[in-house]
């Protein structure tokens, strides 16, 4: 009988190890990478910062607007490598949202250009809001966000979508809950912040911020003309260029190179899609009535793999969105409406042979290179909340020759 007790307790004692040995296991898929994304280096071991043969470039003002030199405005960086992954883990998790079907990259797609590829997108329970997504590429650099400027900083962004009815649909204490319940998060939290006593709403807007501010595009074929490779482009797309800079179009007076925006508010008398009222756009944010239809100036940086385009989507593609401003200052602004439209807009007149140089410089502007890895698995047992593209499939392959590497060293 003792002899048979012992065997059992042995029995027992291995079930438990095995028990540790697969928790152990199950832990090492959700490692933080502590190094930092390709284009930053670490210069602190808390900080990744980012690196570009623009940073050489010191005027923000040099060779006329947007000249091939200009430098780069201040931008966010200074993350650690281990709140960057966490913050991808976030964003492609749907633990997010209420229902846990939607993830940050539902509406923020690597394979539409970090947007969804629709006019109006769709949140919780197949509800539609009221605008686009925009890109999120080279967020680092941007002094507002929203196409109406409403949020101050990538953290104060995060909040808005989160706890929508029409986006995500979730509250600040179901978030919580969903997190620390979870079997991987609350240590994933510790190791990103050490210094936070419990995992906090504070830290997952960080760690968003962090992993968004490591969407880095800016080594197009452009970018390769721009640094003195000029074979990176075809004549074509050169004259496309100096169509773009011309005093006639007048494009580079907003989308301001190297980011392709100034980082301000245009009243451009876009139209709204048929049968929708007029959306007042940053009137509602700063109260101004010279603001009526005003929105953010988007960055072009990716721009052939966002479309459809403006605010509203209201165009499929790129050469609609450019004829636009060829139709006459004010000509969609509906009838009986007062805008103070920008002093830039106004009537270029390019022909059909300009507009087709124009797409053809835009689409140059196009670098997935810094594209980041996307979870093959996620700590919630969820599938990645994407729809997955070639790009897609292109960085899962790659994500699982990183995870390969990492359990190597």
């Amino acid at each position: 009988m003792i002899f048979f007790i012992g065997q059992v307790k042995r029995f027992l004692l291995v079930l438990v190890a095995l028990g540790l040995f697969s928790s152990a296991l199950a832990d090492e898929r959700f490692v933080l990478n502590p190094k930092c994304p390709r284009g930053f280096e670490l210069e602190t071991p808390d900080s990744c910062e980012l690196r570009t043969l623009y940073q050489f470039y010191t005027s923000t003002q040099g060779r006329g607007v947007g000249g091939t030199h200009t430098g780069l405005p201040p931008h966010r960086d200074g993350f650690s490598p281990r709140q960057i992954d966490l913050g991808r883990y976030l964003f492609f998790d749907p633990i997010l949202s209420g229902d846990g079907h939607i993830s940050c990259a539902s509406c923020h797609d690597p394979a539409k250009g970090f947007a969804d590829g629709k006019a109006l997108s769709v949140g919780a329970g197949g509800l539609t809001t009221e605008r686009s997504a925009p890109s999120l590429w080279n967020s680092a650099f941007l002094t507002s966000f929203f196409w109406d400027a409403r949020a101050e900083s990538l953290e104060q962004q995060a909040v808005a979508p989160l706890f929508s009815p029409v986006e995500m649909n979730n509250t600040p204490r179901q978030l919580l809950r969903s997190l620390r319940d979870n079997r991987h998060y609350p240590r994933m939290f510790a190791e990103a912040f050490p210094q936070s006593p419990t995992l906090s709403l504070t830290d997952v807007y960080t760690a968003l911020a962090a992993f968004q501010s490591s969407l880095i595009s800016l080594n197009s074929r452009y970018d390769q003309y721009a640094h003195g490779n000029h074979a990176a482009l075809s004549e074509q797309e050169i004259a496309g260029m100096n169509v773009f800079r011309s005093f006639v179009a007048r494009c580079a007076e907003c989308h301001t190179p190297p980011l392709f925006t100034n980082n301000q508010i245009a009243v451009i008398g876009t139209p709204e899609p048929a049968g929708r009222p007029l959306d007042i756009g940053a009137e509602a944010t700063f109260g101004s009535s010279k603001l009526k239809g005003g929105f953010k100036v988007p960055s072009l940086r990716n721009i052939a793999h966002t479309a459809p385009y403006m605010h509203s989507g209201v165009f499929a593609d790129l050469r609609a969105a450019s004829e636009f401003y060829t139709k006459g200052r004010g000509h969609a602004v509906p009838e009986g409406v007062e805008m103070q439209l920008h002093w830039h807009i106004w009537e270029p007149k390019l022909t059909d042979h300009e507009l087709d140089l124009l797409v053809a410089f835009l689409e140059t502007l196009s670098d997935l290179s810094f594209m980041p890895e996307i979870p093959g698995e996620l700590p919630s047992g969820s599938t990645p909340a994407v729809q997955i593209g070639n790009v897609s499939q292109t960085t899962l392959a790659k994500g699982r020759t990183t995870r390969a590497l990492r359990a190597s060293q």
